[in-house]
């Protein structure tokens, strides 16, 4: 307030004005948004790598929020999943180079709590599926970008290609709730100026969840966006809600028989993951067998000889 009655006696008004404030925010930003024009022109020179359009399957635009003293900007950060036959689930690999947090860490193991209560009531989750930041190199905490997670897995898994002209917040529980998160205005400022930076379109836009929308306070400029349909902010409540939205595929819902329909996110999943299973159980046959040979090679050759 005391900078913007700064601007209102410059200006020679008696009272401070809704000008007089923004203007105020503005130069307030100015002064420390530096680091936040940076990565905005690392982006568009495609030096860190962010697509706003297309396609991808395993690829989603998560969301995360930089703190500078007073000052908070949001930032898209380009979240892969890989996936093979394995045992081992969900590899954090922000864990595993010792750059995760703990409350990330939490995140990703309800992931794997989730997968486990919807798909593994039949068959053993039989595959090995890694999951990190791409260009992330000053470490990752808290689980904001759970959801986001999960939907790359469930992308690789069902070989849905996810829309690139989408950014995902939101974390997710077991139950495959997405929950609120914090910074959901800088989150979706962040990723409307980077859709500046690479060519704005007017199809682009955020996921957040539900419980979010009463947070909303974004700057004018983004308002005015969505206001035009130039922008486009989806609130969602469940997972296979956003899948939907990511995909244009419809989740499906779990039958009394315990199958999905045809064709859904969910069939293409169970369906991949049963899959993996059967072939996984093949492969342990041979491979348990190769592991004894050794042994009972030498039982044989321990044994004494045998009396002519």
């Amino acid at each position: 307030m005391r900078e913007a009655n700064f601007y209102a006696t410059q200006d020679g008004a008696k009272i401070v004005k809704d000008v007089h404030i923004k203007k105020a925010l503005d130069e307030k930003v100015y002064r420390s948004n530096l680091l936040d024009e940076k990565i905005k022109e690392m982006i568009e020179r495609g030096i860190i790598l962010i697509d706003t359009a297309g396609a991808q399957v395993g690829q989603v635009n998560g969301l995360s929020v930089i703190s500078l003293g007073d000052f908070d900007f949001g930032q898209p950060s380009r979240i892969t999943a890989s996936l093979g036959l394995g045992r081992r689930g969900i590899i954090d690999i922000e864990r595993e180079s010792r750059m995760g947090g703990q409350t990330h860490t939490k995140g990703v193991m309800i992931i794997s709590g989730y997968l486990e209560n919807k798909y593994a009531h039949d068959k053993p989750l039989s595959l090995s599926c890694r999951l990190v930041f791409e260009q992330s190199y000053g470490g990752v905490d808290g689980d904001s970008a759970s959801s986001t997670e999960l939907y790359a897995i469930l992308s690789a898994l069902s070989e849905l290609p996810i829309k690139q002209n989408l950014a995902v917040t939101g974390s997710v529980n077991q139950k495959g709730e997405v929950q609120a998160i914090g910074g959901v205005n800088e989150k979706i400022e962040g990723f409307y100026k980077t859709c500046k930076v690479k060519g704005l379109k007017g199809d682009e836009g955020v996921m957040i969840p539900r419980s979010n929308v009463q947070h909303l306070m974004l700057n004018e400029e983004v308002v005015e966006a969505v206001r035009r349909g130039r922008f486009h902010i989806y609130p969602v409540s469940t997972i296979d809600e956003g899948m939907e939205t990511l995909t244009g595929v419809k989740a499906g819902q779990l039958k009394s028989d315990g199958t999905y329909d045809s064709g859904t996110v969910n069939y293409r999943v169970n369906k991949r993951l049963a899959e993996m299973s059967q072939r996984m159980a093949a492969l342990a046959g041979p491979l348990r067998l190769e592991e004894e040979a050794p042994s009972s090679e030498i039982e044989a050759l321990a044994k004494p000889p045998s009396k002519p």
